[in-house]
């Protein structure tokens, strides 16, 4: 017999999907499934159009990461224009692409996690919400609205709005950035190293509490992905293909991106519009990888900032004997530090003299038929594939997200928390919630990966054998 359970309030994730759980004859798990149960099919209705016009038109897959999608347009955009964009194009992509990475991480910790984190994965799901959170913790509240402000009024300045700015494009960017636009965002930022450094010891107290349970939550051998620097630091917008297996040791460095094709390819399931990428080489099950903040600080050798790299020294001590940290849990540090580094990298690039000079845009035609984009994405590592005849219109689009490449992680994690709290005699609030909590670790953006329409509830059902309720 089946029963659904039904979860009040709405998921904090942002997307449209299911989750089932099996449990044999004992009413003990025996699997979990992540199902991404809508479909829209964005790459095939951007054939016919012109490849100028996919930076904008991208943005518009995801409200949450739309900077993301544009940039990684705009830099496939550029291949197939065969131009080098002038510097100060380059740098202005940057300070955005990090803009963006700020707030997107501040809305996942405050508003979606810290609910879990800080009122309990067993608290009233009527209050364990950024509402309830309000009522017991309105600092905490607060500071995320305000971190996040200064991503969002940043992006503001640079784009001239908030939510899907048309702001890059094939070759640099439209506009140059004003002077007097400098010293607002400088303003803004102490008060965003002083969130940080606050949320920082709040989460590690948090860790305190939660002792074994962090263990439980995606904890699990994988391989790590991830863009870096050819000095092998942290990279977000530009960078090369670095993959790294669960000891430490590097199987494929220093790749350029337009080759991602030669080590991942997409497997299917019946029951999930979500593919399942997998690293070729050790096929669909042993080449499991993970993607974003995780991965990101795993792969690199430094983050390059002091701060960040302080952390980032702090972060590894969760790796059991020097090597990669594999605990999912571990995202939600992960994203704190990469808010670190990104307003430090802001605060170090608004002193670059290039930042306000002139041109911004290289101009050109059609030189090449092939262009791919490499970016990473708040949520790892975005691929844009763009094929286009000889007047610029799109003949194919390939787009794989960083949502898909942590599909298969996301999978083992809701199977290994459902085992670690499954009692075989009943299905506890507090039982659901970490099931829950397990893919909200990922902050997945299920708009990106399969790019849907409508309303956005999670269910969880719960399959037991014919003839008898869990």
């Amino acid at each position: 017999m089946t029963q659904i359970v039904t979860i009040d309030p709405v998921t904090r994730i942002e997307g449209h999907a299911k989750i089932t759980i099996h449990l044999d004859e004992a009413g003990r798990v025996v699997d979990a499934k992540f199902h991404v149960t809508e479909f829209r099919g964005f790459e095939k209705f951007c054939e016919g159009r012109p490849f100028w016009e996919m930076p904008e038109l991208t943005s518009r897959i995801c409200g949450i990461c739309p900077v993301s999608h544009m940039l990684a347009s705009a830099k496939a955009g550029d291949v197939l224009l065969g131009v080098r964009i002038p510097d100060a194009a380059q740098k202005l992509r940057r300070v955005i692409h990090w803009a963006q990475i700020l707030q997107s991480h501040a809305l996942s910790f405050f508003h979606l996690s810290a609910p879990d984190l800080i009122l309990g994965m067993e608290s009233d799901p009527a209050r364990r919400n950024v509402m309830g959170l309000m009522q017991t913790h309105p600092e905490v509240v607060r500071n995320g609205i305000r971190l996040r402000h200064v991503g969002q009024e940043i992006i503001r300045v640079l784009g001239g709005k908030s939510v899907h700015p048309n702001f890059a494009v094939p070759g640099g960017v439209r506009s140059p950035l004003d002077p007097e636009a400098l010293n607002p965002i400088q303003q803004m930022l102490p008060e965003a190293f002083d969130i940080v450094e606050l949320t920082l010891d709040l989460l590690k107290e948090r860790y305190d509490r939660l002792g074994e349970e962090i263990g439980r939550y995606g904890d699990f051998p994988s391989l790590f992905v991830g863009l870096v620097t050819p000095q092998g630091g942290l990279e977000h917008y530009d960078g090369l293909l670095r993959v790294m297996d669960e000891e430490g040791k590097i199987l494929e460095d220093g790749v350029l991106p337009e080759r991602y094709g030669d080590l991942f390819a997409e497997a299917v399931e019946p029951w999930s519009y979500l593919k399942f990428p997998y690293y070729k080489p050790r096929g669909v099950e042993a080449g499991q990888y993970r993607v974003g903040p995780l991965a990101r600080l795993n792969v690199c050798d430094f983050a390059g900032t002091p701060r960040a790299d302080r952390e980032l020294r702090q972060f590894r001590r969760f790796g059991k004997a020097g090597k990669p940290v594999t605990g999912s849990f571990h995202y939600h540090y992960a994203r704190l530090i990469e808010i670190l580094f990104c307003l430090e990298k802001i605060a170090e690039m608004l002193g670059d003299a290039d930042l306000t000079r002139l041109p911004v845009r290289s101009q050109a035609g059609v030189n090449q038929r092939v262009g791919i984009g490499a970016i990473e994405a708040p949520r790892g590592t975005l691929f844009h594939e763009y094929h286009v005849d000889e007047n610029g219109l799109l003949q194919h689009v390939n787009l794989v997200v960083a949502t898909g490449h942590n599909n298969l992680a996301m999978n083992r994690t809701i199977r290994q928390i459902a085992l670690a709290y499954s009692n075989g005699t009943e299905i506890t609030e507090g039982f659901l919630n970490r099931i829950e909590h397990g893919i909200r670790i990922y902050d997945p953006c299920l708009s990106c990966s399969t790019h849907i329409v409508g309303k956005a509830p999670i269910e969880i059902e719960v399959l037991g054998p014919p003839g008898r309720k869990p």
